[in-house]
């Protein structure tokens, strides 16, 4: 495990995106001892499957998990995580996330949220999603949005169960829960990301929704 690596994984199939992805990444301040990679998967069946893939081609301790479509802005974004990181109890960090969830699994609907994004989902307009007040440093949350999902542990994602592109974000949130590690969403003095994501393709959703529900909710009601 390379404790000096940063690796940034994307599951990409609109290219030009990816690279406005990467301009971005490469605009960040990078400390001196840090190195960077990018690690792209093309054509996954599943985010869960792409990113299992990815994690194990790193041998980054840092990885960051994000869309093609979401714009890392803070150019202090590493430093930010790493210091974050120096808690060794915190196992993954988001800017959007909720505290509690019911039975239903959706988090952004029924939970306390906390976000603070920058947000496309009107196409053609951009405005900024900012939830929840965060005293500390951070708050701990039960799930986080999978626009970004960074961490310093390597837990295997839940390819096994979920296909497709919608809840592998709130599987990743409980597995790494159910070990004990927090899940946070930090304060950000400056934002973060954009997540320029427009309309959101919905196929699969319920049925990843149901699979969620019954592989976390009901176990534990």
């Amino acid at each position: 495990m390379n404790m000096n690596k940063v690796c940034f994984i994307t599951a990409v199939n609109d290219e030009v995106k990816y690279e406005e992805c990467k301009f971005y990444i490469n605009n960040l301040e990078i400390p001196e001892d840090i190195k960077i990679e990018f690690v792209a998967i093309r054509k996954a069946e599943s985010i869960a499957s792409a990113y299992n893939d990815a994690m194990n081609k790193s041998d980054a301790k840092y990885k960051v998990y994000l869309h093609q479509d979401t714009f890392i802005i803070n150019k202090k974004f590493i430093y930010l995580i790493l210091d974050l990181f120096k808690n060794n109890k915190i196992g993954m960090i988001g800017v959007a996330g909720g505290r509690g969830i019911d039975d239903t699994g959706i988090w952004s609907k029924f939970s306390e949220v906390i976000t603070r994004v920058y947000d496309t989902g009107d196409p053609g307009y951009i405005h900024l999603l900012s939830y929840g007040k965060i005293d500390g440093q951070y708050e701990k949350v039960d799930i986080i949005d999978g626009l970004i999902m960074i961490t310093q542990y390597d837990i295997k994602w839940r390819e096994d169960i979920f296909k497709g592109w919608h809840f592998y974000d709130a599987s990743q949130s409980r597995e790494f829960k159910n070990r004990g590690y927090e899940v946070i969403v930090p304060r950000q003095d400056n934002v973060w990301c954009i997540h320029d994501c427009g309309n959101v393709d919905m196929n699969m959703y319920e049925e990843n929704r149901k699979i969620f529900v019954g592989e976390y909710i009901k176990e534990n009601m």
